[in-house]
């Protein structure tokens, strides 16, 4: 008799973690003009790419992930916790850095990278390292109103990277930056991605970003489209990328 075959081995499938989720989120700065109506939105680990023609709502939807802004209406949520109703687990792992950051004028450098060390449990040799990075080394002892708002971002920048954080937010990291620095965030963005983090930057300056891009998230009309995969060949994805982030190339709406 002849034997039954063994039984085919199916795999399971893979379901990608979950890391920034908006539902139904609705936010204006004026009343009667929405910059979000509804939006929804489900972002995994890797890089995303979030772009759209200005005023298009870019650094807001980078507020709400943060939690500097609080939606109107719906939720966002970082790893299952709500922004607002468990916002020490929602930020733990959470790092932002927006284009114009604020840090506490009177603050050494050195007091933020040393606090930021100490809250991460990392050695203050990191941060050192960071301040090096960013071509900060000789200004720890400056306080932060002596520095400009090129310094105050990589001083911002330097804190972010220490550590290996799951979620990092970033409003245009390559602005007033020079080629040096340039490259070395550039560099940091693609080890974040290999590590599992979801990094999410906001950038009209996209070369840089297009071969780790694992999808795009374009604003249009108030509401989240995401484009997810997006093409292998490094040119066709440039050129989508591009064609998004001047509002073209909508996605068609469901029937």
């Amino acid at each position: 008799m002849a034997r039954a075959a063994p039984p085919r081995l199916r795999r399971s499938p893979v379901v990608e973690r979950r890391v920034i989720a908006f539902r139904n989120v609705s936010f204006s700065y004026r009343p009667g003009e929405p910059v979000l109506c509804r939006a929804n939105l489900s972002i995994g680990a890797g890089l995303t790419l979030l772009v759209g023609p200005n005023g298009s709502g870019k650094s807001t939807v980078l507020k709400i992930a943060a939690g500097v802004e609080r939606p109107e209406t719906g939720s966002a949520e970082i790893e299952g916790h709500d922004l607002w109703r468990d916002e020490v687990a929602a930020r733990r792992n959470l790092v932002y850095v927006p284009e114009q950051p604020e840090l506490t004028p009177y603050a050494t450098i050195a007091d933020v990278i040393r606090l930021v060390c100490r809250l991460r449990a990392e050695p203050l040799e990191r941060g050192r390292e960071a301040l090096e990075a960013v071509g900060l080394g000789a200004l720890g002892r400056r306080s932060i109103r002596e520095l400009s708002m090129g310094q105050r971002r990589r001083a911002v920048l330097a804190a972010a990277w220490i550590g290996v954080p799951r979620v990092v937010l970033l409003d245009e990291p390559l602005e007033a930056m020079d080629r040096a620095i340039r490259e070395r965030i550039a560099d940091w963005v693609d080890r974040l991605r290999v590590s599992g983090s979801a990094v999410v930057i906001a950038t009209h300056e996209i070369e840089p970003f297009v071969g780790g891009a694992g999808r795009v998230v374009s604003l249009v009309a108030g509401t989240c489209e995401v484009r997810e995969p997006l093409p292998a060949a490094l040119e066709a994805r440039g050129e989508l990328i591009a064609r998004l982030a001047r509002g073209l190339d909508r996605l068609r709406p469901e029937a």
